[in-house]
C-alpha cells in the first residue's frame, strides 16, 4: 500500500497478508496470470479527491474495498483528532449499492477504533439527510457511502466538514495527507462491532434525524397551503431509480398535501444492480423509460425521477396537447429560481441582501433571472460542494443570505439546514410549482416559455468524451495542455472574446483544471477532467432571440468544438 512500488509487488504483498479476505483473495488469485489487470488494479491508490474516494469495487489498492475504506476513514480519523477534538463524533450514511453497508459499518468501526464516536443510520438515506445530520449532531464530520449515479459496479466515499459540506480542496488535500501515512493494513486501527457498541462508541440513527430532516425540508415551501387549494389533486408518478429516495420524497409530499403521488413499481425497492436502467441517472432520458409508460398511462401532470442517493432530482412535464417534455437541468434550475422569488417577492419575503448561486457551468438564464428580483448572484466552480462552502461563508461572516443554489447536473437547494443539493426538496419545491401555476390554468411548460420571451432563449448542451484507463488519463491531460497553450481564436466562425483558465485561481475561486472559453455572441463552452469519471466533460451555452436561433447556434458551437477535439 506504500507510493514507490510497483503494481506487481503491491499484489503480492496484497497476496502475502494474511488479514486478505477469502472473497479477495480468491479475486486476486484468478488474476494471476493476467499482468494487465494486474497493473490497473495496483499501478496507483484510489484516489482521495475532493470527493472523496469513488471507483470499481473489487480487489487492489485502485479499487473500492474495506481495505480502502479502512484506510481512508483511518486517515479521516487523524485528521478529526489532530484538531484536538475530544469527544468527536463521525456520521455515516450510506445508499442502495454493493457493499454499501458493509462499507459504511467497516468506516464506523475504525473510527471507533480510533476513540471516535460513530452515528451510523439503520438502513439508507438520502446523501442531503447525512449533511444535515452532521450539522444536527454537531458531528466533527460526516461520510456517505455511494457512488451517485455511477454504474452498479462503482461504490464511493464521500467525506463532509463540520459544517455539514463537502470537502473542499485544501481540506481534501489535509485528509489525503493523513491517508497517505497510512503503510499496511497493520495501520488500521479498527474493534468489533460489540466492541463498539459496549464502548458507546457505535450508535445507531433512528426515525427521530428523518422527521427532523423532512421538517426542515417541508419549511422551506414558499406556498405551504398551494397544494390543498388545487380543486383536483396533481397527479404526480415517481421513480426513486431503486435508491434511496422511495421514503423521504413521498413522505414530504404527504406532508405538504400531495395526495396522488404514484411510484414505479419496478423501481421502487432498493436493487444495487438498477436492473431497470442502463443508468441510474436522472440525467438521461433513458431511465425515465418505465416512468414515462406509467405517466402516460395514468395521465400524470408531473413525472419526477431521483438517484440512488437522492441529491439529484429530475422532472418531465406533461404539456397541454399531452405529450411530455423532459426538462434539462438548467431549465429546471430556471423555473425553481423563478417560483421561489416571485412567490417571496409576492409574500414581501425578498430578503434584502439574497444571493442566488449558481456554477460556472450552469445556464446564465437562472442569473439573469435572480438579477431581475434585485438578487446578487454568483459563480462558483463545478460541485456542489464550493456552493456548501459560499452558504457557510455567509453564515459565518452576515450580511448575505444564501437564498437558492444550483447546478446543471440536475443539484437544487434552498434553505439552510443543509449543505448539499437535494431530491428530497427539488421535488417537493418543483411539484409545488406546478401545482401552483396549475391555480393559473398554467403548465410548467407554458411558465418556461414565458420566462423565455423575458429573459432569452437560452440553449445548452453537455458532451462527453470516455477515455478509460491510464492511457486515457494521459489522453485528457495532453488534451486539456493542447488547448491550454494553444488556444483556438475562433469557434464555429464567432471570434472567442476571452480564455478564463481556472488553474490560474481565476477571481478568487480554487485552482482547478478547467477551460472556458466566450464568444463574441454570449456563446460559451467549457472544457472540464471528471472528477469521478474517466471522462472529458465539454459544456456548452448559447443565447438567442427565437428558439430556432439559438437551437441553430448551440449545433454549430457543438458541431464545430467536437470536431476539433476529435481531431
Amino acid at each position: 500500500m506504500t507510493m514507490g512500488k510497483d503494481a506487481t509487488q503491491r499484489y503480492k504483498e496484497w497476496l502475502e497478508d494474511p488479514r486478505l479476505d477469502p472473497e479477495l483473495r480468491e479475486e486476486l488469485e484468478a488474476i494471476a496470470d493476467q499482468p494487465k489487470e494486474i497493473e490497473d488494479r495496483f499501478y496507483r491508490d484510489l484516489e482521495f479527491g475532493t470527493g472523496g474516494l469513488r471507483g470499481v469495487i473489487g480487489a487492489g489498492t485502485n479499487r473500492m474495498n474495506r481495505y480502502t475504506v479502512g484506510k481512508a476513514s483511518q486517515g479521516l480519523a487523524e485528521y478529526v483528532l489532530s484538531h484536538g477534538k475530544a469527544g468527536a463524533s463521525i456520521a455515516i450514511a450510506y445508499d442502495s449499492r454493493h457493499k454499501s453497508s458493509e462499507f459504511a459499518l467497516e468506516a464506523a468501526l475504525v473510527f471507533a477504533g480510533n476513540g471516535i464516536r460513530a452515528y451510523l443510520f439503520e438502513t439508507l438515506r438520502p446523501t442531503p439527510e447525512l449533511s444535515f445530520t452532521v450539522r444536527e449532531l454537531k458531528a466533527a464530520a460526516g461520510v456517505v457511502i455511494t457512488a451517485s449515479h455511477n454504474p452498479p459496479e462503482y461504490n464511493g466515499y464521500k467525506v463532509y466538514g463540520a459544517d455539514g459540506g463537502q470537502l473542499v480542496p485544501d481540506e481534501a488535500e489535509r485528509v489525503t495527507r493523513y491517508i497517505g501515512k497510512i503503510g499496511s493494513f497493520r495501520d488500521i486501527r479498527k474493534i468489533s462491532r460489540e466492541e463498539a457498541e459496549g464502548a458507546g462508541l457505535l450508535h445507531w440513527i433512528g426515525e427521530e434525524i428523518d422527521r427532523r430532516f423532512i421538517q426542515a425540508v417541508t419549511s422551506v415551501s414558499p406556498r405551504p397551503g398551494i397544494v390543498r387549494s388545487l380543486s383536483r389533486p396533481l397527479r404526480v408518478t415517481y421513480t426513486p431509480l431503486h435508491g434511496a429516495g422511495n421514503l423521504p420524497v413521498r413522505e414530504a409530499l404527504r406532508q405538504i398535501g400531495f395526495t396522488d403521488v404514484r411510484v414505479v413499481p419496478e423501481q421502487e425497492l432498493p436493487d444495487p444492480q438498477f436492473s431497470t436502467v442502463k443508468s441510474p441517472n436522472p440525467e438521461e432520458r433513458e431511465a425515465f423509460t418505465l416512468a414515462l409508460e406509467m405517466a402516460k398511462s395514468d395521465q400524470a401532470e408531473l413525472l419526477i425521477g431521483t438517484d440512488p442517493d437522492c441529491d439529484r432530482m429530475g422532472a418531465v412535464v406533461r404539456g397541454k396537447d399531452g405529450t411530455y417534455e423532459i426538462l434539462t437541468g438548467n431549465q429546471t434550475g430556471a423555473l425553481l429560481v423563478y417560483y421561489l422569488l416571485s412567490s417571496l417577492k409576492e409574500q414581501d419575503r425578498l430578503p434584502g441582501h439574497g444571493v442566488v448561486i449558481k456554477t460556472i457551468v450552469t445556464s446564465e438564464m437562472g442569473a439573469a433571472i435572480a438579477r431581475s428580483f434585485g438578487m446578487e448572484t454568483m459563480d462558483t466552480l463545478t460541485g456542489f460542494k464550493y456552493i456548501g462552502e459560499k452558504m457557510t461563508q455567509f453564515e459565518r461572516e452576515g450580511g448575505r443570505t444564501f437564498v437558492f443554489g444550483y447546478e446543471e447536473s440536475y443539484g437544487y437547494l434552498a434553505g439552510n439546514y443543509c449543505r448539499d443539493k437535494d431530491a428530497v426538496l427539488a421535488s417537493m419545491l418543483i411539484c409545488e410549482a406546478a401545482a401552483y401555476y396549475k391555480t393559473q390554468g398554467k403548465t410548467l411548460l407554458d411558465v418556461l416559455e414565458e420566462l423565455y420571451r423575458e429573459y432569452g432563449y437560452y440553449r445548452e448542451q453537455l458532451k462527453s468524451l470516455t477515455l478509460k484507463g491510464r492511457e486515457g488519463l494521459e489522453k485528457i491531460r495532453q488534451i486539456m495542455e493542447q488547448w491550454r497553450t494553444h488556444p483556438p481564436k475562433e469557434a464555429a466562425g464567432i471570434a472567442i472574446s476571452e480564455v478564463e483558465d481556472y488553474s490560474l485561481g481565476i477571481r478568487g475561486l480554487p485552482k482547478e483544471n478547467v477551460l472556458k472559453y466566450k464568444l463574441e455572441d454570449h456563446s460559451w463552452f467549457c472544457m472540464r477532467p471528471s472528477g469521478t469519471e474517466p471522462k472529458l466533460k465539454i459544456y456548452f451555452g448559447v443565447k438567442g432571440t427565437s428558439g430556432k436561433q439559438a437551437d441553430s447556434r448551440l449545433q454549430k458551437l457543438v458541431g464545430h468544438v467536437m470536431a476539433k477535439l476529435q481531431e
